[in-house]
Parts: structure tokens; sequence; C-alpha cells
């Protein structure tokens, strides 16, 4: 996964699941994925100190030896595993492989060494210095400052919850699956359990989507009968959103697989939108009532729940995502009629994607107004790191870390209205 930069999600997905995880059974795939994400979230925690035990570092050629004491490693540390099934599992995982079956000795010792040292080792971690890239560090650092930079690593360190978008009663859901209703109207559950196998899943009466993602489409505020556009829209959250306040919704994504998973999504839930595959940047349509823009952006808001992204992008696409956003912003306005709202988001902590953007745009003329509006303010009630939400003048949003259910994915929000 961080050697070709494929995203988790998508090495997850139902529809490309290799073969080796197509046979694991339902819970095994699903411990599969826990133990990948939690490698993925404390990768560069768990380098260091399986550094810290090999004197010379990894052997050259060591092929899968890295990733194999790096799944043993965050099950010893991070996840309460039994340790003589961990260590007995990695040690004959590595001699069933000729390339690396010589290192067996060196990882049964390196393992050992891990869960005897425990305790000492993961009181001496430091989320922002050892468990964001360099890169980002310093970013969080310049854009927030050091307090908060630490209290974003920090969120990310932890394990993200269970959000759901419900389609009606979300008191009665939250109680029905043992949860809270957040104050944004999400239902946020504490459970391990299979999605699937939780009530109302079979039914089609919510879907999974974090209360920050569930934001911006609340901000566009659809209204029945209305044309909306809702561009890179898959896997299909926001879609689902605009369906259910009654607009009439083409969902536009350039990814055909990306739409089959939205088409499914929207199936289960009984909803029905025209799809259509082209790039956001060039799709051509009637004018819409209403466009909700969740641009492609660097996704470092969503780290806490998909922490491969910390690994998989670089400084340098920061600086080009910024460039096809604002190709994308300038270029919508024109499928918009006049009076038509435009959402714009991205799910970054970064202003060059965000509140940038918009400033950016607003300086080029008079085409859009940025409008103040209630919801986009609520947004960083329950998280330490910024989940940004704009108004004129287009300024991140910090709010303090709520004591109980703390913790939405960072993000950027501007309502625009032609």
């Amino acid at each position: 996964m961080l050697a070709t930069g494929r995203a988790l999600d998508d090495f997850f997905a139902p529809t490309s699941l290799s073969p080796r995880l197509a046979g694991l059974d339902p819970r095994d795939r699903a411990l599969a994925r826990s133990i990948a994400t939690v490698t993925a979230r404390r990768l560069g925690s768990l380098r260091k100190l399986i550094a810290a035990r090999l004197e010379r570092g990894l052997p050259k050629k060591s092929g899968a030896l890295e990733a194999t004491l790096l799944i043993g490693a965050a099950q010893l540390l991070f996840m309460n595993a039994p340790d003589h099934a961990v260590v007995d599992l990695a040690v004959r995982a590595i001699k069933r492989d000729p390339k690396i079956a010589a290192f067996a000795g060196l990882a049964n010792a390196v393992l050992r060494g891990l869960a005897r040292g425990r305790d000492e080792a993961v009181a001496g971690l430091d989320p922002l210095d050892d468990d964001a890239p360099a890169w980002l560090a310093a970013r969080w650092r310049k854009t927030y400052g050091e307090e908060t930079a630490r209290a974003i690593a920090a969120a990310h360190a932890r394990e993200h919850p269970l959000d759901l978008t419900v389609k009606s009663d979300p008191q009665g859901w939250a109680e029905r699956l043992g949860g809270v209703v957040l104050p944004t109207g999400s239902v946020r559950l504490l459970t391990h359990a299979p999605v699937v196998e939780l009530e109302g899943y079979e039914d089609g009466q919510w879907w999974v989507q974090d209360a920050a993602a569930a934001l911006p489409a609340r901000l566009l505020a659809a209204q029945p009968g209305e044309r909306v556009a809702d561009l890179c829209a898959a896997p299909g959250g926001k879609t689902a959103q605009l369906c259910a306040a009654g607009a009439s919704v083409v969902a536009v994504d350039r990814s055909a697989e990306r739409l089959k998973r939205l088409a499914a999504n929207l199936d289960r839930l009984g909803f029905v939108a025209e799809t259509a595959v082209a790039d956001a940047a060039s799709f051509e349509a009637p004018p819409f009532d209403a466009i909700l823009l969740d641009a492609p952006c660097s996704a470092t808001g969503t780290i806490r729940r998909h922490p491969d992204v910390a690994w998989t992008k670089r400084a340098s696409d920061v600086a080009s995502l910024a460039q096809a956003q604002a190709r994308l912003l300038a270029a919508r306005r024109a499928l918009l009629r006049p009076g038509g709202r435009l959402v714009y988001c991205v799910c970054s902590l970064e202003p060059e994607e965000g509140e940038e953007q918009i400033e950016a745009l607003l300086r080029r003329g008079p085409i859009c107004a940025a409008r103040r509006s209630g919801p986009e303010r609520s947004a960083g009630r329950a998280r330490a790191s910024p989940p940004a939400a704009t108004c004129a003048p287009c300024r991140p949003i910090l709010r303090a870390q709520s004591a109980t259910f703390a913790g939405l994915d960072g993000f950027f929000a501007a309502r625009l209205v032609a």
C-alpha cells in the first residue's frame, strides 16, 4: 500500500480485493484492515522503535521483512494482541517466504524485545515528531502554532469513531445503536462491530459518514425539486444527503469504478441519482440551482480516519492540487444559474486549499459572494485540530476539543452565491 501509493480504502474495497483478502472471513478481513490502519497511523513510531533494535539497520534485500515487523509491532504495542501469538505468526510468515526465511531469528528477537519493553517504549513517543512526516509537521507548526499542531497530531493518534448520517429520527437510531447525537446532527457510535451487522444497514436507514463530511451538504441547503450537481461525488455520502433533501441530483466523478460503488450505496439506501463519468473541470450540462464541489485535495484533515494519507502525500502535492482547485472553481461558476449556490469544500488543513482559494476567487472579480452562514460555524465544535469553516473574510475557526465526544475530520467549506 505505502510502496505503491494506493489508498487503504481502495486496497480493501469490495470490488478490488486481492484473492487472498477476498478469501478471508469478513471478520478476519476487518481485522486485517484494522491492523493495516493502526500500522499506518503509528508508522513513524513503529519504524523508530524497530530501528532502535537493529544495530545495523534492516538487512539489504530483506523484502517483506520490514512489513512483517511493522504489522507485528503494531499489534504488540497498540492493539493489545497476545505477545506469543503475534510473534509466532510473524516468525512463521517469514519462514514461509524463501527470500527472508533467514531473518526469522532476527524478527523473533526484535518483536520479543518490543514486547518486553512495551510500556517504556510507548511512553517515549511523540505523535507530532514521530508519526507526522517532517514536511507536514513543519507546515502545521507554521500555520497553526506549536500547541495546535500537537493537538492535531494527538487527535490523529487516536482511533476514529463511527459516525452515521440517518434518514430520519437521529435520536431514535442513537438509542437503538448505543450512540449519541452530535450537535451537528450526526449519530456517533462507539462500537467495533462490523458495519453490515448493525441494525438498519440492510434496510438502508443510514450511511457511514464522518460528522464533518456531512456539513457541506447541509450548508448547501438543497431544496425539494432543485437541480443539484455533486462534483467529485464518490463514494456518495453527500449525494445521499442531497437525494434525502428531495433534490434532483447529478453525481459526477472521473472514476467509473468509484461511481459503481456510489450507485451500490444509493441502491441500498433507496435513492436515485443520475451519474456521469467525467472530469469535474470539463463536465458540461444545463445550469444547476446548486453545486457541491468537493474538490480533490491533499486530504490532510482525514488522517485520523485515513492514516495512509500522511505517508502517500508529498509537500509538492499541496501546490499542484491548489492549482487544480483554482481551475475547478473558476470553471464551475458557468454551471450555476443566476442566483444559484455553490459550496466549495476540501477535507484539508492546508490554507492554500481552503481560505486562500476563496480569497483569490473573490479578488478576481464580483462573480460570487461569500455568505456567512450558521452550519459551518459549528464545524469545529468537537475537534482539537482546525476543521476550518469559512465566512467572510474566510478565516478558519478553531474550537476547543470536547472532553467527551471529541473529533471531526478537518475540513474547509465556503458557500458562494452567483
